[in-house]
């Protein structure tokens, strides 16, 4: 087996991995916690660790900001496959615009060519596709998210969870 060792975990090589980021939730995160932006670049190389890279899905918002375009372009760069959905603005002013169904079907369909679902958010909404992941379709499912805004449930049934908090090298440049 084509293992190393990763703090204390070991990790093999050979495991196929597919990397699901809510980028909205980690942005929004990083933003409140940390007044910083995420290093993306970073993430994916933490979610991957050495492994088989299938597929790393960044779901993000177009919500008409001039600096979002360069945005979308630098998650492409890094190796992001980058699904976008337009902001919904209701009647009274209430926006909303979340992936969370989009993410989790595509987690499901691509399952079945993956050992290791990465899930990147904290996002305590994804609870039942976790579970469905793990119990139906026999995934491991590691949860990469900042430990302070993450949903306690979702670390608790998480296989790993991995606290963006200790990382440091995860943040961007101060805002």
């Amino acid at each position: 087996m084509n293992c190393y060792y990763f703090l204390d975990m070991v990790i093999n090589k050979e495991q196929r991995v597919g990397v699901f980021v809510d980028v909205q939730n980690m942005y929004y995160s990083a933003r409140a916690l940390y007044n910083s932006r995420v290093n993306f670049k970073e993430i994916l190389k933490e979610a991957v660790k050495g492994r088989k890279l299938v597929r790393a899905i960044a779901y993000a918002v177009k919500a008409g900001e001039k600096e979002e375009e360069g945005f979308h372009n630098a998650l492409s760069a890094i190796g992001f496959e980058v699904k976008l959905k337009e902001l919904q603005i209701f009647y009274g002013g209430n926006k909303k615009a979340d992936w969370d169904v989009g993410l989790a079907i595509d987690a499901i369909e691509l399952a079945p060519k993956l050992d290791v679902v990465v899930l990147v958010s904290g996002d305590g909404d994804y609870l039942p596709l976790v579970e469905h992941l793990r119990r139906a379709l026999g995934c491991k499912v590691e949860v990469l998210a900042f430990g302070r805004s993450c949903s306690g449930k979702l670390k608790e049934i998480a296989d790993e969870f991995y606290d963006l908090d200790e990382k440091n090298f995860v943040f961007g440049p101060k805002r």
